[in-house]
């Protein structure tokens, strides 16, 4: 961690958890084999609508810290993404979920069936916590 990413205390400060739990959104998107870029040529591009902060321990300057990134799927045109933070003892430290959409960029509304665009554009869509289409 940089130092101008701890508050006074010597805390990660909350604006850089989002930007860590941003970082691990991309790193699964991209492993799931989306090209971000032609999602947006395609005329869409996910929007956060809510992010939500949950700190269980303190993280301090020089500790070290891995992110998940697990996406839950409903009905709707939403869907949440879970990135947890642990500590090396594989420790919860803390927590950010957004409820996430995908904006058609020419309307400025959201898709009604984001998992369908997502799973149509990803060649492992299971790391999107989507099932393959399959062709039988």
């Amino acid at each position: 961690m940089r130092s101008y990413e701890l508050d006074p205390q010597g805390h990660v400060n909350g604006a850089v958890y989002v930007q860590y739990a941003d970082h691990a959104l991309y790193a699964c998107v991209r492993a799931a084999g989306v090209d971000t870029d032609a999602l947006l040529r395609s005329g869409v591009g996910p929007v956060n609508i809510e992010t939500t902060m949950r700190f269980h321990r303190e993280l301090r300057g020089g500790d070290e810290v891995t992110v998940s990134c697990a996406f839950e799927w409903g009905g709707g045109k939403t869907f949440r993404v879970r990135r947890e933070f642990h500590n090396r003892a594989a420790v919860l430290v803390a927590e950010v979920c957004t409820v996430t959409g995908l904006l058609d960029l020419r309307t400025r509304r959201l898709v009604p069936d984001p998992a369908a665009r997502w799973r149509a554009v990803a060649g492992h869509p299971e790391i999107l916590g989507l099932a393959a289409v399959t062709n039988a």
